[in-house]
């Protein structure tokens, strides 16, 4: 069976290192000139898998924008997700989700079990309940070849109180995270399927980053005001692990499906420099 971190590895050597996020929020429906509506929902949907499906490697769908739908908003996400795997492209849930016991057992089964109408590729994952009660989404992805990437560094002031926090041994609660991801990843090639999300406009925290051997999903670039040279300050010798995430750069180009492809590569090219990737 392939992990994810190999099938990540191949789709970014092919597609380029590029993550679009799927962002269907009120605001860009409005500007695209659909309702806010499930009609808009799905047609929105439809015109991201035709545009992107086929030039990024990595699509990123927010769950809480189809989720604010009900069960119909559901169903367009799991449409959306089947069509861009079709499409090519590796699907990445943004749910963050995070719990203990039976309901992240639970969790895991929705979105890393095959089985499951909403299987993705991978998911986010908050670790602020312990990373060790994420146990049960690692294993389930384990098995099934998925991934799961696990928030460390937030760029929302609120989240300093915790992620920065030290403990006894002087490491902040957010290095306790990096490095137990870190043990999850030992041997694996030519990646990990195990990563972290760190905001591309955290700035030099100080944290090290270079043992992961996971991806690094950077959030937070374009119109978040992350700028791609700041990639280089934020994730220092880890850079080659890092995975731009870009979303209303791309998506304020639409709804037409040519410049919405035309946006996502120039932003590919963007990402290109600032990694140093010059194929």
């Amino acid at each position: 069976m392939e992990t994810f971190g190999q099938r990540l590895h191949r789709a970014v050597s092919v597609r380029g290192p590029l993550c679009v996020g799927v962002d269907p929020h009120p605001q860009l429906l409005t500007r695209w000139g659909l309702p806010d509506d499930v009609d808009g929902l799905a047609r929105f949907a439809a015109t991201a898998v035709d545009a992107l499906g086929d030039v990024a490697a990595v699509v990123k769908p927010q769950s809480a924008f189809f989720e604010r739908f009900g069960a119909a908003g559901i169903g367009v996400l799991e449409s959306t997700i089947r069509q861009f795997r079709e499409a090519g492209a590796l699907v990445l849930l943004d749910v963050k989700r995070g719990d203990i016991g039976s309901t992240v057992d639970a969790y895991a089964a929705a979105y890393l079990d095959p089985a499951s109408p909403l299987a993705v590729d991978a998911v986010t994952a908050n670790p602020y309940l312990g990373v060790g009660a994420l146990a049960p989404m690692f294993d389930l992805a384990g098995r099934h070849g998925g991934g799961v990437f696990v928030v460390a560094l937030t760029s929302n002031p609120e989240g300093r109180a915790v992620q920065h926090a030290r403990l006894s041994d002087g490491r902040t609660v957010a290095q306790t995270v990096i490095d137990e991801i870190s043990q999850l990843n030992v041997g694996a090639e030519p990646i990990g399927s195990f990563g972290l999300v760190v905001g591309a406009t955290v700035g030099d925290t100080g944290h090290e980053l270079s043992h992961v051997n996971g991806p690094m999903l950077a959030p937070g670039l374009g119109a978040q005001g992350g700028r791609p040279e700041d990639l280089r300050t934020v994730f220092g010798q880890a850079l080659s692990a890092v995975l731009p995430s870009y979303s209303r750069e791309v998506l304020n180009a639409g709804p037409d499906p040519s410049a919405l492809r035309a946006a996502a590569e120039q932003t590919l090219v963007k990402c290109r420099e600032a990694l140093g990737v010059l194929i």
